[in-house]
């Protein structure tokens, strides 16, 4: 056994809720968005400007989120130059593989893979055959074995949410803004989910109002620890960069979470705030303002989808206008805040929890 701890240690492979809960899941988060969450910024920047040079940056740098993440955990836990290379093949396939629950099937299999390839590394005079075989072998042998079942429970949940949108607006506007809201968090896709499900209409506005509750609720109430740098990571970056943080104290994740139950049903019971623009910017909240910008467009020019769903272009008046503000920023920054600060007076939230690495 000692040999095999010394093994271990000489592999640097630590076997702990830190090294993979929190320093894994964070870099994976940063992959996350630099691949897909830019991608997908930049694709709407070049389809709102008519630009088809951004749109295609764009779409090259969505189609690559799955060995962005992958490197980007290998990086976390401290990889082998070999290893690290080889994880691009094994991210693409885990998160071609788990379809709407890609990201979580990356960060599982990347460990593995990683790990196994780490133990492997310059263990033999073949090296450069053996390392990147163990790594791809491992990794997409596990995509194929575990990928689509994980992608299954997340198409699972996505129907949880579509469910919810047959209920009357006022539940369903809990109900859906705080589901969508908590993906968007979780190493999930939450834009892929609205994507599948194509969620338009009430239902996309209630996801719209529980991403938005996530992500500009995290940046204000987290101010303090992390500044503007902070506003801009998550406020039109993404919330899951505080899913480090959630594991080691859950308790973060009550402010946003209240705040989204609270503005699904004034988004659907009070504007009538309907997302008619591409399902998937259902699922976007504020990153890149993709959120609010399919609001917009879909205003104006509704999606296929919501077509389908019965859509129709309107010329948007001042309530309309208003509610969007009130659901994407307003309610979120001054909610999340107000639950913010009595989480920290009773002790919840402490000073750091709250601090991006």
């Amino acid at each position: 056994m000692s040999k095999f701890s010394a093994f271990l240690k000489r592999k640097n492979i630590v076997f702990s809720l830190r090294r993979y809960g929190i320093d894994a899941l964070g870099a994976m988060a940063q992959g996350l968005f630099c691949s897909l969450l830019i991608g997908t910024i930049i694709k709407t920047l070049g389809q709102q400007l008519n630009a088809a040079f951004l749109t295609d940056i764009g779409t090259y740098a969505m189609a690559v989120s799955g060995p962005a993440m992958a490197v980007a955990i290998g990086y976390a836990l401290k990889a082998d130059p070999m290893v690290l290379f080889s994880l691009a093949a094994v991210g693409w396939a885990a998160n071609a593989e788990g379809g709407a629950g890609g990201p979580l099937a990356v960060l599982i299999i990347a460990i593995v893979a990683a790990e196994c390839g780490k133990a492997v590394s310059k263990e033999t005079k073949i090296d450069i055959l053996v390392t990147p075989a163990v790594t791809i072998l491992v990794g997409v042998a596990l995509a194929k074995l575990i990928a689509p079942p994980i992608g299954t429970a997340a198409a699972a949940f996505g129907k949880l949410i579509d469910t919810t949108t047959k209920l009357q607006p006022f539940w369903m506007g809990i109900a859906v803004s705080v589901l969508v809201g908590v993906a968007l968090t979780l190493p999930i896709s939450s834009a892929a989910i609205c994507s599948v499900l194509g969620l338009t209409g009430l239902a996309g506005g209630a996801a719209l109002a529980g991403c938005c509750a996530q992500m500009v609720g995290f940046a204000v109430m987290s101010f303090r620890e992390n500044g503007w740098g902070g506003i801009v990571s998550q406020g039109l970056g993404t919330s899951m960069l505080q899913m480090p943080n959630i594991v080691k104290n859950p308790r973060i994740w009550i402010p946003p979470t209240l705040a989204s139950a609270i503005t699904g049903p004034i988004a659907t019971c009070l504007f009538r705030l309907e997302m008619n623009g591409a399902p998937i910017n259902s699922g976007m909240g504020t990153c890149g303002l993709c959120g609010p910008i399919g609001v917009w467009t879909g205003w104006l020019a509704p999606s296929e989808k919501a077509i389908e769903n019965g859509a129709a272009a309107i010329a948007p008046g001042a309530m309309d206008w208003l509610g969007l503000a009130l659901v994407a920023v307003v309610l979120p920054a001054v909610l999340c805040w107000a639950f913010g600060a009595a989480a920290r007076r009773l002790g919840w939230i402490k000073d750091g929890d709250l601090k991006l690495n």
